[in-house]
């Protein structure tokens, strides 16, 4: 008999489907006939029932073993009086059938969201009933309603949350300040963006003798949330769940009622507040002499935004500094810490790669004006330091005191990544590569030997994607990007539920006693499809941080099961956000359909290359067959596409000219064609290959050709970074 596998429909919008193994091999490829009886996220037990060429199993599904109740979104259609449901998310697969009755107060077009009341087979579509009328598609935040709704994002709080939150007073009461240290003459202040709505943390700094030579005190005050929010109290139920805030373009969903997000917690500039403060002695060379925790009253002198921070620290007799004379000293003082700090992170060899970050800047209605760069400057690197020096005597101050908690943990890379980046950097010709056992240090040694080379870009970028993703767990192994021995989250309990668990052990450990976590709910469908990935990654030999350790006890148990809670919904969160940008990308190319850009490839795969937009910072695909009339091949180690006839290559920085020519909104995918390759670049590579063009064919037309050639352009549903040999343009498998 052969075995059955269990694991979780993985749907894809052209039609076929996966299972997500629970033993973390694997996934299994159904095609599209199998698919007919299951949905999205079904519960099954599969059979493998062959293998491709190389070696991916197919298999079939003998059982659905559970279907969770999961509402279906999408745009009620009246066809030939048939009313159906076409779900925003392809990975169904499946249009609804809505019996008449069942649209309830829902008109054509109007996006609704579907309860389902009988499961699709073999011969017959699914069938449900409207249960919520969302409005229409072009309504204002659509795509937000959408995000939440898709992704399962709670959105709204319980009324017994809002009503502890009613209850709680506005202000600080006198018998609030009890046992705390009075800091309010100290000049605190918090430095954010210009849009910041909550303020989490407060920082003070000056000159202090360390030891027998010069160094300071560093003040960090973080919002004390857990003095408002009891363990397992309605508001605690709702934090929990939620995990953390998400944030959309023009709107966030934050883990805690707005009373106390925006008011009793956040730290306003001239009121009272309580607080938790990591005091620290730091040395001239930037290392963390002592700390220590105290909960404390505190009273903010001033709200900076860090573009104002960055002017008075770049011109301390500009007009800037003139309006806040006062505090420019105190600026001043924290500029010195940060450089301190710098230093020491430089000496543990921290990974610290410079990237660009967007941010949409919308209209009224929520259409998008324009797409700009997050530009960095010493203010955000200010902030930064010196909250990972709270985070890190955070971990140290609970690992220390050997009481359990939530680490922030990031592991080297898998043996797999680190062959394929050892292979690209070969193939490069970088005389640098990592060992098998590599150092943070050893990647910063990379990104700056080879700052200066043309395709410095794409090797920062394979650099990063090389990592793997931070994860929340008692089992403390580190944080490889960082070079912490110790680090852990304190200095957002606002947004981030982890930092209110750390706040309570702190305050239990002060207090002598010890944290006891509630009563946890039982995992769902996105916790478990991060414990299987986490899973997989626990059974790769090699990794340098995961030690064997004992089996974990009960406590230990809990503590895993609140850090995988939190890490599966920092995940949810993370991808409602860039499915939200995604749609406002998708809505705002279409205006801007048949017009050409010039832009970066910033990923390769074997099914075409990746482009960004230059300004616009919008990315789209350009399918293999719109590359011109030749095979190009899949290079894995230097992460190209390179024509057989001519030897041009496209990799990550190559730049090309793209027109827009098609934007899927449901799919979230834009696709460009390309319009005019790099005339110089192919004659060398075709000098290289020893060909020469034929007579009267230029890059340009050889590319249009190409393009008639190839015929209509198939439907592109592959994932970014698919990991794949050499191989020829046509693929007869689709991939993830």
């Amino acid at each position: 008999m052969l075995d059955e596998i269990e694991g979780v429909i993985q749907g894809h919008r052209d039609g076929h489907g996966y299972v997500a193994r629970d033993d973390g091999e694997t996934d299994i490829y159904l095609p599209p006939n199998e698919m007919r009886a299951v949905l999205h996220k079904d519960r099954v037990k599969a059979r493998i029932v062959r293998h491709d060429r190389k070696g991916r199993p197919e298999g079939r599904v003998v059982e659905i073993i559970e279907r969770p109740p999961q509402p279906i979104i999408g745009r009620l259609l009246h066809e030939s009086g048939v009313w159906l449901v076409a779900p925003e998310d392809k990975r169904y697969g499946q249009d609804v059938l809505i019996p008449k009755g069942a649209t309830g107060l829902a008109k054509p077009g109007q996006v609704v969201v579907v309860e389902l009341t009988e499961p699709p087979s073999l011969y017959g579509q699914p069938v449900g009933r409207v249960k919520e009328v969302l409005g229409e598609i072009d309504d204002a935040g659509m795509e937000i309603e959408i995000a939440v709704r898709k992704y399962g994002v709670p959105h709204e709080f319980s009324d017994a949350c809002i009503g502890l939150a009613r209850a709680l007073p506005d202000k600080v009461r006198p018998q609030d300040k009890k046992h705390r240290v009075d800091l309010t003459d100290v000049p605190l202040v918090t430095i954010d963006g210009e849009d910041a709505r909550d303020f989490d943390d407060a920082v003070y700094c000056e000159p202090a003798k360390v030891g027998r030579g010069k160094g300071w005190r560093l003040l960090v005050a973080i919002a004390d949330v857990s003095q408002y929010v009891e363990t397992g109290s309605a508001i605690d139920v709702d934090a929990y769940d939620r995990a953390t805030s998400v944030y959309f373009p023009r709107r966030v969903i934050p883990m805690l009622p707005e009373k106390l997000s925006n008011g009793l917690c956040s730290l306003n500039p001239e009121v009272e507040r309580l607080c938790m403060v990591a005091d620290m002695l730091i040395t001239a060379t930037g290392e963390i002499q002592a700390y220590q925790f105290y909960p404390a009253v505190m009273f903010s002198h001033a709200r900076f935004t860090y573009t104002e921070v960055a002017a008075i620290l770049a011109n301390t007799r500009g007009p800037e500094a003139a309006r806040r004379k006062d505090r420019v000293t105190d600026l001043i003082n924290l500029h010195d810490v940060y450089r301190a700090l710098l230093k020491a992170r430089n000496a543990r060899g921290a990974v610290d790669f410079e990237t660009t970050e967007t941010q949409i800047i919308c209209d009224e209605n929520g259409r998008i004006e324009r797409i700009v760069p997050r530009v960095r400057n010493d203010a955000h690197r200010l902030i930064e330091e010196a909250m990972l020096a709270a985070n890190v005597c955070s971990a140290d101050f609970i690992q220390q005191s050997k009481h359990p908690g939530l680490f922030r943990v990031h592991e080297g890379p898998t043996p797999e990544k680190k062959d394929l980046l050892r292979n690209y950097l070969k193939a490069l010709g970088v005389g640098l590569s990592i060992s098998e056992d590599p150092l943070p240090a050893e990647f910063q040694r990379i990104a700056e030997a080879t700052r200066d080379r043309p395709d410095a870009q794409q090797i920062s970028t394979m650099l990063l994607r090389s990592m793997s993703q931070a994860i929340y767990t008692p089992i403390n192994s580190g944080h490889f990007g960082l070079a912490y021995d110790a680090y852990t989250h304190f200095t957002s309990p606002i947004r981030r539920y982890p930092d209110l668990l750390v706040h309570r052990v702190i305050k239990a450990i002060l207090a002598g006693g010890k944290y006891e976590l509630p009563v946890l709910p039982t995992p769902g469908e996105a916790h478990e499809k991060l414990a299987r990935r986490l899973a997989a990654r626990v059974k790769a030999p090699g990794n340098r941080l995961k030690k064997p350790a004992p089996p974990p006890t009960r406590e230990v148990q809990a503590w895993e099961a609140a850090g995988l809670h939190c890490s599966a919904n920092e995940r949810r969160a993370d991808e409602a956000s860039r499915d939200v940008e995604a749609w406002l990308k998708c809505k705002y190319m279409r205006e801007h359909l048949g017009e050409e850009y010039s832009g970066i490839v910033t990923a390769a795969t074997s099914f075409g290359i990746f482009v960004t937009l230059d300004q616009m910072y919008v990315e789209g695909l350009v399918h293999i067959t719109e590359l011109g009339g030749e095979y190009f091949k899949f290079d894995e180690a230097r992460q190209e596409l390179r024509g057989e006839r001519t030897g041009i290559r496209y990799a990550i920085g190559t730049r090309v000219r793209v027109q827009v020519s098609r934007v899927d909104l449901d799919g979230r995918k834009i696709d460009f064609r390309l319009v005019r390759d790099d005339e110089e670049v192919l004659a060398r590579a075709m000098k290289e290959k020893g060909v020469a063009p034929a007579r009267g064919d230029d890059a340009p037309k050889s590319a249009k050709r190409g393009r008639k050639a190839a015929g209509p352009k198939p439907a592109v549903g592959a994932q970014k970074a698919a990991k794949k040999p050499a191989t020829k343009s046509k693929s007869r498998r689709p991939r993830r």
